[in-house]
């Protein structure tokens, strides 16, 4: 079975969703893959396999939380490995060694994420890790994974999982490098049973079960500012005109570091509206300044809001050599974001900040605020709140009375 036979078989039966295709920039090394139930991230793990192993003669290590998983769900589940391909050209199934063995020489070999010892030695030029979140010992077992991804130009690794706020996957999403992508169960709806995704909603609906089942969120829950029933009530349209519109950065410590936060809002009427979340990591002074000028002519900013505590003037200085020719406020962060935050988080509450469009990676990091052990910096997440706060400031507070 050829890659092209591959595409053309499923070319008629299935579609991939954009979700489903690995990325496009020709440098990365780690996907990671959020999604929900039945997103159909298995079998977007199973499709870029099938599609390596056609192309050429390489050697997979394909783990699970248990060798039943690997086995009933990535290798011959309805998504898996097998199911790819007709009868006649699938790839032949080893239970004596646990490996699958396509007909050109490609093998792929079968491990437990129980058993962390047993990826010593081997060696891959790609692997596939299928339900990081419910490994026992997943940070051992994905060291000495990565151990064995050491033959040819560019080994590769695939992990799809449906996420929860583990340790390890915040460690693993705060990488240098990863590329990350969310999926939601509604994204596949047209191969689930029907129903099924309108009976969870009525069951679950705007809680956060919701959010991490189903669209596939990072949800914390301890001390978290941010509910997920107020972020999903908070999506509405986008008005014809506003008052005002900024764009917020919070602009990283050093380049390859934390993303630079860059978040767009308007004012209307006495409520906000998220209109743009651009954030983006690994970019130079002169690449976020350009991406934040664009962004202010893009959407007709009238201000751009910058904090001054990593870079000082020379966030001023930077958008200036960017041709930035809207003015800069620069703002100094004199609390700590929780506490900066929490009048954003009732200002969702109160229904006074609207989301024009679906931010899955700026509300992971809302709801991730508070919470303990969130391991990563929240740029996006503090954009957004310089942007609402400058939008929509709080009154101070006036005097107090103290009885004695």
């Amino acid at each position: 079975m050829t890659a092209d036979q591959l595409h053309q078989i499923w070319s008629g039966r299935r579609s991939l969703h954009d979700h489903q295709i690995a990325p496009t920039r020709a440098d990365w090394r780690t996907w990671l893959l959020l999604g929900g139930r039945g997103s159909g991230k298995t079998f977007a793990g199973a499709f870029w396999v099938a599609d390596q192993a056609c192309h050429h003669v390489l050697s997979f290590a394909l783990v699970g939380p248990t060798l039943h998983d690997v086995r009933e769900v990535m290798v011959e589940g309805p998504s898996g490995l097998k199911a790819l391909t007709p009868k006649g050209g699938r790839p032949r199934w080893e239970g004596g060694r646990r490996r699958l063995v396509w007909s050109n020489g490609s093998v792929a070999y079968a491990f437990s994420a129980e058993d962390p010892d047993s990826l010593r030695g081997p060696q891959f030029h790609h692997a596939w890790a299928d339900e990081f979140c419910a490994w026992r010992k997943p940070e051992t077992v994905l060291q000495t994974l990565r151990m064995g991804l050491r033959l040819g130009v560019a080994p590769r690794l695939v992990m799809t999982t449906t996420p929860r706020p583990t340790p390890a996957l915040r460690r693993l999403m705060a990488e240098p490098g990863l590329f990350a992508e969310r999926a939601p169960t509604s994204a596949n709806a047209a191969h689930l049973s029907p129903g099924f995704l309108g009976h969870l909603r009525t069951l679950y609906g705007g809680t956060r079960l919701e959010a991490q089942e189903l669209e596939g969120l990072l949800v914390e829950t301890e001390g978290a500012l941010f509910r997920a029933e107020d972020l999903k009530r908070a999506r509405g349209a986008r008005p014809e005109s506003f008052d005002m519109v900024v764009v917020a950065v919070d602009p990283p410590a050093s380049a390859g570091g934390d993303a630079c936060g860059i978040v767009v809002a308007g004012r209307r009427e006495g409520r906000a509206f998220v209109l743009a979340d651009r954030s983006e990591r690994g970019l130079s002074p002169g690449g976020w300044a350009a991406k934040v000028a664009a962004c202010a002519a893009e959407f007709g900013a009238r201000q751009i809001v910058a904090e001054k505590n990593q870079g000082g003037d020379m966030v001023r200085t930077v958008l200036a050599q960017a041709n930035c020719s809207v003015g800069v406020k620069l703002v100094h962060a004199s609390r700590g974001k929780v506490e900066r935050a929490a009048p954003v988080a009732a200002l969702y509450e109160q229904g006074r900040v609207v989301q024009c469009g679906d931010f899955p990676a700026l509300e992971e990091e809302l709801m991730g605020l508070g919470a303990e052990g969130v391991g990563h910096s929240p740029d996006r997440a503090d954009a957004l709140v310089w942007a609402v706060t400058w939008l929509l400031p709080t009154p101070k507070a006036g005097p107090r009375i103290r009885i004695l």
